[in-house]
């Protein structure tokens, strides 16, 4: 198997230690912070994670968006890209998870998008992240269903 690359953004720390469970799950993943990661970190992995919490109404974490600018139109040609979504289904019902769905708006015309998921077990009204029925990626909600997280990411 191949070393994949998991590259989060993360303000208050949810999403970054969701993202080192899911790394040390997997065994074989080097992990980046996207603040601080080069746009040539990228460059050495063919399988990629991407993770991101969904700020403001609907938003991508600005460090994503910082990260973004940097990476050449060809980033992500011929990767597989799982998606890894933090959100608050309660409070941003509405817009939940959407952080996810930039990201997959941008990777998908590229990559390989893997791992979409069931919309059971969440109770929200709306989401882009949500395409044929399924979240585009892996959807955690650490403030109302911390205790499903480890079986989400199993």
């Amino acid at each position: 198997m191949q070393k994949i690359g998991l590259f989060y953004g993360s303000d208050g720390g949810t999403t970054e230690e969701i993202a080192q469970k899911v790394a040390d799950k997997l065994g074989d993943c080097q992990i980046f912070d996207v603040a601080s990661a080069k746009a040539e970190d990228m460059k050495n992995f063919n399988n990629l994670i991407l993770a991101t919490p969904t700020y403001g109404s609907g938003d991508l974490q600005d460090d994503w968006d910082n990260f973004l600018s940097k990476l050449d139109e060809n980033a992500f040609a011929g990767k597989t890209i799982a998606l890894l979504g933090l959100g608050d289904q309660e409070i941003y019902s509405d817009t939940f998870c959407n952080g996810i769905a930039h990201l997959y708006q941008k990777v998908s015309k590229q990559g390989k998008v893997i791992g979409q998921t069931s919309t059971d077990g969440y109770t929200f009204d709306d989401s882009e992240a949500v395409v044929d029925g399924k979240f585009v990626g892996l959807v955690i909600d650490e403030v109302n269903q911390e205790n499903m997280s480890m079986d989400r990411i199993h």
